[in-house]
């Protein structure tokens, strides 16, 4: 049976806010404070908002889609493959996919 309903890249509205922390991970703030993403084809200098060892939070001016992937390359570390898993208010959230590129 087909479906009308289809994902548009935005988050999906909370109409309460977050009481807790559900995260399973320690996010730590980012120490070098940039990072460098590709996206789309093109390198951006990105304002790093905070790291755990599965993901970032990143500061990013653009409307990427969910899902979409990127690498993400952090201070003194190599390229890494990430995915979009979530976008608002000029920030995206990122889940490293493992693979160093």
């Amino acid at each position: 049976m087909a479906s009308d309903f289809s994902l548009d890249g935005g988050m999906i509205p909370r109409r309460a806010t977050r009481s807790i922390d559900e995260r399973g991970e320690l996010r730590h703030a980012a120490l070098s404070g940039t990072a460098v993403v590709e996206f789309r084809g093109r390198r951006h200098v990105v304002r790093l908002v905070n790291v755990s060892p599965s993901g970032a939070m990143i500061i990013f001016p653009y409307a990427p889609h969910i899902g979409e992937s990127v690498r993400i390359q952090l201070l003194d570390r190599d390229p890494t493959a990430a995915q979009i898993i979530w976008a608002k208010d000029g920030r995206i959230g990122l889940s490293f996919t493992g693979g160093v590129e």
